[in-house]
């Protein structure tokens, strides 16, 4: 799916789920910073550092938020993979094009 999603948008990057915790959820549930970073049993900065995209989620924090909005990890990860996968298209796009594919022999 978030592959999916990012292909049909190649020149916009996908949401960093750090934004939507700063612009969406948090400000839904009225909860500050500190507030949302002891509920999730997290530092302060650490959330902090997320909600300022100078983070990704970690499989541990998906799991925290998963918990924390009732709607599980895979959500989080996936938003996080497909942030991930499209900046790293754009790092390395031009290289990842000279490379060849080479085709899987068939299973026996």
């Amino acid at each position: 799916m978030t592959q999916e999603l990012a292909a049909r948008r190649p020149i916009r990057a996908p949401t960093h789920p750090g934004a939507i915790l700063r612009e969406d959820v948090l400000p839904a549930l009225k909860l500050t910073i500190t507030e949302a970073a002891k509920r999730l049993r997290v530092t302060r900065q650490q959330l902090h550092r997320i909600l300022a995209e100078e983070s990704g989620i970690s499989p541990e924090m998906a799991l925290r938020l998963g918990k924390f909005c009732g709607n599980g990890p895979h959500l989080w990860m996936g938003m996080q993979e497909a942030f991930d996968l499209w900046q790293a298209r754009r790092k390395i796009g031009r290289e990842l094009e000279r490379i060849e594919t080479e085709p899987m022999p068939p299973a026996e």
